[in-house]
């Protein structure tokens, strides 16, 4: 980046919190010492993160639960490999979906003392190697790339004669991104559209006519978009076979995190990427599937071990994110999912010392849940939790207007998640000013004379634009600058910590390469974001809101598949928490409307009141229901373990079997027909499907271990107390060889 000017126009906010040690870490730890050699990038991972550190040949699957720090392994892991002699720095490139973990990414390997290894989103690897290889492979210079295609777009539509408003823009925007990525052209769309069962927001003959006149106005006006970007690429690496391996010769080792979230065209740049060869490293997690609306699927992630029958699988499930309270939480939403996903989730097993249960909270109407929520967060700042560290969720944009102004009445600080970028700020790019200006010519400076550390340096110029010692009161746009000035202070403060030595230059570096790396400092305010944008982040306190039927799930989400996204979306705002999560809903839209709504079915079993196990386990204490005081809170669940071969079960299906799918079964076939013989009589009985009963996986573990015990048979995971109350005379008699009564005679 020698003789560029700073970009100061690509960062994103970032959480402040990563994966260190093994734990959760706030800010403080952000310039870490470099270790010392090979051996020391492997202190402080747990036995499954090394593994993946340490598995460096051939194609691995990394299957990784929320908080199991996923990133600090395969970081360690390219860092390992390259501070020991087996991976060449320039050899290595890791892809991801954003600019702000791409950044993340470098940063971290920097600090591991890997630096020259490229971490990169598709698009961006892509783009350099268009731009490399265009004049070689078609003539002349790259066309333009346009930043938004919606102007486009309209104008497209209006060559069409169709008259679009924004909404109906940002839609058929959409579509067009989704053709793309799934690679469909124009003439294919509405096929598609049905082959997917995708619920489009228009006639899908008119969305199509669209996009075919958009790519008409593209090669028109000679613009590219970020889906040409990839296309392109794909088509020049399929064409040119010497430019193909040109790419291979320079990229040998890959590594792709959030691998769940690969579209096919993505795939297809990978497979061209990689060739025949097999270092690839993928990390993924299919319950964490919320973007299929963009073209993503898990299929490529959950097929690894088909299309790569020799690949090293490891499983993170140590979370060290979130407390017990909350990953019991989550894992129960996960226990009522379906579909291929659900089949191959992952129990979690926190880490951390007990903490609140969540607080579950009615309201009447959805101005007083935001109100309700404003003064929660009031309390919890006062008890000491940063504002910074708190995050407030919902299910679409449309939903932070109310929170906005309720945060703004209570006196809270917020900022809004997917607003204007933190080095895009007006006031941000005059500090970078002042500060570079004071860099270059603070020895002349008299505001500079009586101080001498950097962080007094620091405070002394951003004093002139606008910082003070104590925030402004209030909300709005003076504290927002505030706010953006205080978080260049508080880096300096941090770059001083670990670097005595700092000068004004040292920050002025940190801060450009912070920008090209999207990775702002800590703004302290309540984030305001949705459920999607909260994707990759965490903070001590979440609150999440509106969880109505008709929010959650969104009232358009109709399919199967739809729903089970929905229930991942909740997923991943639950486990965004780390100590105190909330969770909300509102009866009526408005005050003095009729009370009709019902909360989120995902809840049902789960919260106080529902019915099911959690829910009896919970107490209720008013509006906001929790665990009364001097009540134990519940034991973190430990690891299940395979009784044949001793491996740590993650998925649920092996966890019910008690075994590992591929270890050999010992069930007593007999035992097990007449288990489904009876289980099928008493699903009659009660009026219940089969399952309702056991599910088949528990019917093979009883016949595999075959209890004799009521202690025993409980311990079978999918039996439990009430299941053993009502059936367990009947299963170890069976278990036996003893013949039932045959009381069930209502065939």
């Amino acid at each position: 980046m020698t003789g560029v000017a700073p970009l100061w126009t690509t960062a994103r906010p970032h959480p402040g919190t990563w994966q260190h040690g093994g734990v959760t870490a706030t800010h403080s730890t952000l310039f870490p010492q470099v270790p010392e050699s090979a051996d020391a990038v492997l202190d402080g991972l747990d036995p499954e993160q090394r593994e993946v550190a340490t598995a460096l040949h051939g194609p691995v699957c990394v299957l990784a639960g929320a908080g199991t720090g996923k990133t600090r392994a395969i970081t360690h892991r390219i860092a390992y490999g390259v501070r020991a002699g087996i991976l060449q720095p320039a050899s290595v490139l890791a892809v991801t979906f954003t600019n702000r973990a791409a950044g993340e990414m470098r940063g971290r390997l920097r600090q591991l003392g890997a630096g020259g290894v490229q971490a990169r989103t598709f698009h961006s690897a892509a783009l350099r190697q268009l731009q490399y290889f265009w004049p070689k492979a078609v003539g002349g210079e790259l066309p333009r790339l346009i930043d938004r295609k919606a102007q486009l777009v309209a104008d497209a539509a209006a060559r069409c004669r169709v008259r679009l408003d924004r909404t109906e823009l940002r839609d058929v925007t959409s579509e067009i991104e989704w053709a793309k990525v799934t690679q469909t052209v124009p003439g294919d769309y509405s096929a598609a559209v049905a082959k997917a069962q995708r619920d489009a927001p228009r006639a899908t003959a008119e969305t199509g006519q669209i996009y075919a006149m958009y790519e008409q106005l593209k090669r028109e006006r000679e613009v590219l978009d970020f889906e040409d970007v990839l296309l392109l690429t794909v088509g020049i690496l399929q064409d040119r076979h010497d430019i193909a391996e040109q790419v291979r010769g320079q990229y040998q080792h890959f590594v792709v995190d959030e691998y769940q979230d690969v579209s096919p065209l993505q795939q297809r740049l990978l497979d061209l990427w990689t060739g025949d060869r097999d270092s690839l490293c993928v990390v993924g997690d299919a319950s964490q599937t919320i973007y299929s609306f963009t073209g993503a699927t898990p299929d490529y992630l959950l097929d690894f071990r088909t299309r790569h029958p020799d690949a090293t699988v490891v499983k993170l499930v140590r979370d060290y994110r979130s407390t017990p309270q909350v990953v019991h939480l989550a894992n129960g939403i996960l226990a009522l999912a379906s579909g291929r996903a659900a089949d191959h989730r992952l129990e979690l097993v926190s880490q951390r010392d007990p903490g609140p249960e969540p607080v579950y909270t009615e309201y009447g109407d959805e101005p007083t849940e935001a109100e309700g929520t404003a003064r929660h967060i009031r309390d919890l700042i006062a008890s000491g939790v940063p504002a910074g560290e708190i995050a407030v969720l919902y299910r679409v944009n449309a939903q932070s207007e109310i929170y906005e102004q309720a945060l703004a009445d209570a006196g809270v600080p917020y900022q809004l998640r997917g607003a204007e970028r933190f080095f895009d700020r007006q006031e941000v790019r005059e500090a970078g000013a002042a500060l570079r200006s004071a860099a270059r010519f603070g020895g002349n400076d008299p505001l500079l004379d009586d101080v001498v550390d950097l962080p007094s340096q620091v405070r002394a110029v951003l004093s002139t634009k606008g910082w003070t010692t104590e925030p402004p009161a209030g909300s709005g746009a003076v504290r927002d600058r505030w706010e953006s000035l205080a978080a260049l202070v508080r880096l300096a403060e941090d770059l001083a910590r670990a670097r005595p030595d700092a000068a004004l230059a040292d920050l002025v570096a940190e801060l450009d390469e912070r920008a090209a790396a999207q990775h702002a400092p800590t703004v302290q305010g309540v984030t305001l974001a949705s459920l999607h944008a909260a994707k990759g982040l965490e903070w001590d306190a979440v609150f999440l809101v509106g969880l109505t039927e008709g929010t959650l799930p969104i009232t358009y989400a109709r399919t199967d598949e739809q729903i089970e996204e929905e229930r991942r979306l909740l997923y991943v705002g639950v486990t965004r928490a780390r100590h105190h999560l909330s969770l909300s809903w509102w009866l009526s839209r408005s005050p003095g409307g009729r009370p009709n709504r019902q909360p989120s079915r995902f809840l049902k079993g789960l919260r106080p009141g529902s019915g099911g196990p959690a829910a009896r386990a919970a107490h209720s204490g008013g509006a906001v229901q929790r665990r009364p005081a001097g009540a134990r809170p519940r034991r973190a669940r430990g690891p299940v373990r395979c009784r044949v071969c001793g491996t740590t079960l993650t998925v649920a299906g092996e966890m019910k079997l008690m075994r590992c799918e591929d270890c050999p079964s010992e069930m007593d076939e007999g035992l097990y027909e007449r288990l489904l013989e009876w289980r099928t009589r008493q699903a009659r009985r009660l009026g219940q499907p089969d399952f309702c009963v056991f599910t088949e996986k528990t019917l093979i573990a009883i016949a595999e271990t075959v209890p004799s015990t009521d202690g025993e048979l409980a311990a079978i995971p999918g039996v439990g107390v009430r299941k053993l109350n009502r059936f367990g005379a009947d299963v170890l008699a069976m278990c036996a060889g003893r013949q039932l009564a045959d009381d069930e005679g209502e065939d």
